[in-house]
């Protein structure tokens, strides 16, 4: 193995290089099979005459309540966001929680009421799970860990697989960028900062519903650990193609630029919990454009860039004045603990 580092680090679980590093020279290196090597967000699966899609996820998030959301919330959220992204139709749910000898009972209580309200609206029930205890100091209050599984239409199952994209395809996302991250380290850091800035954390299953419906989709992914940065990097670097983003075209709250030049932040960074980053052709841009719009959860969504043939495995950024700059992952850690 080449992993320079002889212990793990934070930065090996944030999204960025580092985490890629260690699931490719450990994780893919041990584990090998085909269905794994796609590295998709959701594993494809043929079963019998069926395909169904699966996924599991962790969360780990501090603190555990956030404006917007919690950390029940969010696991449903997350793993529904995961199936749905990969072109799925989410059905079923597990959750298993890792509880701390002490952790406040009414808590839990808020924590599962709000898990399961967020199932129920997203049209997935959660059909099995699991409870650990663990003693007082052996874990952070509260960890949860879903899996997920959804009914795989075979017209989708290219989607997560990012196999037909071309130069000139449009990249659009359904809203603004950053919310999340900055909500939640602003609750943890307790900044005296006058925003209201809240998470985006919500389902977007029945939002990608209404667009797979009418028009096709090319990749889809969440830009979560990582930001939008990382996922287009990812896929830059898995087309072979260059990617060019408009920095006037990115939709940004102004309580979270104005928190990220302060704190030292690039939005594009910084991780989202309700947004999708689509990949589709040019005469289908404007719309899936509207049909996100029309669309409580994409309201604000835009067209922020196109693949080029110039620069490939590149994302290049524009910005007003005509200059340009390369956008990269980040190596290590810029906000742990964020799901």
């Amino acid at each position: 193995m080449s992993l320079k580092e002889d212990k793990i680090m934070l930065s090996h679980g944030s999204g960025g290089r580092m985490m890629h590093q260690l699931i490719e020279e450990l994780f893919v290196k041990n584990f090998k099979n085909s269905i794994l090597e796609e590295q998709t967000d959701a594993a494809i699966l043929q079963v019998g005459s069926t395909e169904i899609a699966f996924t599991t996820d962790s969360f780990v998030i501090d603190p555990l309540f956030f404006p917007g959301g919690n950390i029940g919330k969010l696991a449903v959220c997350g793993t529904v966001n995961d199936l749905a992204v990969s072109g799925a139709e989410p059905l079923y749910l597990s959750v298993s929680f890792i509880l701390e000898e002490g952790f406040s009972m009414r808590e839990l209580e808020l924590i599962v009421e709000s898990l399961a309200a967020e199932a129920k609206n997203a049209g997935v029930q959660i059909v099995t799970g699991d409870t650990k205890v663990v003693n007082k100091g052996k874990c952070d209050k509260l960890f949860i860990n879903t899996a997920g599984i959804g009914r795989m239409k075979h017209e989708n199952r290219s989607i997560a697989r990012a196999q037909n994209i071309h130069p000139g395809d449009l990249i659009l996302i359904n809203g603004t960028i950053g919310d999340h991250g900055i909500a939640v380290m602003n609750a943890r850091e307790s900044f005296q900062f006058k925003a209201s800035i809240e998470s985006d954390c919500a389902c977007l299953n029945r939002l990608i519903a209404e667009v797979l419906e009418k028009a096709s989709v090319k990749f889809m992914r969440d830009p979560t650990r990582g930001g939008v940065a990382t996922v287009l990097n990812e896929l830059a670097d898995k087309i072979h193609f260059g990617i060019e983003i408009e920095e006037s075209a990115l939709p940004v709250n102004k309580g979270v630029m104005a928190m990220c030049e302060v704190l030292g932040f690039d939005p594009l960074h910084v991780a989202n919990e309700g947004k999708v980053i689509l990949v589709v052709g040019v005469e289908e841009g404007e719309m899936i454009l509207e049909i996100l719009k029309n669309n409580p959860l994409g309201t604000q969504s835009a067209i922020i860039g196109r693949v080029v043939e110039d620069h490939p495995g590149k994302v290049v950024l524009k910005n007003e004045t005509g200059g340009r700059r390369i956008i990269d992952s980040l190596s290590g850690d810029q906000l742990p603990r964020i799901c």
